[in-house]
C-alpha cells in the first residue's frame, strides 16, 4: 500500500516536470550569469520541500535542508549532479531532470541572494 503511494507521488512529480518547458542553452550564453528573477519562477516547485522549516521527508526519513542563501556555485554543481545521476536521490533527480544549464544557473542566482 505504502509503496504504491510513493510511486504515485513520484509519477506526479515527474509529470509536473515533463510538462514544464526545458529550454536549450546555446553556446553563446554558456558563461552567462544566472537571472535571479527567472530563478524565482523556476524555484516554485522546490519550495514544497526546501521552504518548510524543520521539514523531514517521509521516506526515506531525512531532514530536508533549507537552501536559501546557499552558495551559487554549490547549487549549480548539486543540481547538475542530481540531473545527471551522479548524485543519487530519486526525487531530486526527477526535479532536476527537466532543468537546462541556464535554469540551474537562474535558480542558483535566486537562492544565493536570499537570506538563510
Amino acid at each position: 500500500m505504502m509503496q504504491s503511494w510513493r510511486k504515485a507521488l513520484l509519477a506526479l512529480i515527474c509529470c509536473a516536470f515533463a510538462s514544464a518547458p526545458a529550454f536549450a542553452q546555446s553556446e553563446d550564453n554558456a558563461d552567462a550569469p544566472g537571472d535571479a528573477a527567472a530563478g524565482k519562477e523556476r524555484f516554485y516547485t522546490c519550495v514544497g520541500c526546501h521552504g518548510i522549516p524543520g521539514y523531514s521527508n517521509a521516506y526515506p526519513t531525512y531532514h530536508v535542508p533549507r537552501i536559501a542563501g546557499q552558495n551559487a556555485t554549490y547549487v549549480v554543481a548539486a543540481l547538475k549532479a542530481y540531473r545527471d545521476g551522479a548524485r543519487k536521490h530519486s526525487t531530486m533527480h526527477a526535479q532536476a531532470s527537466s532543468l537546462s544549464d541556464q535554469d540551474i544557473k537562474d535558480i542558483a542566482a535566486y537562492l544565493s541572494q536570499l537570506k538563510p
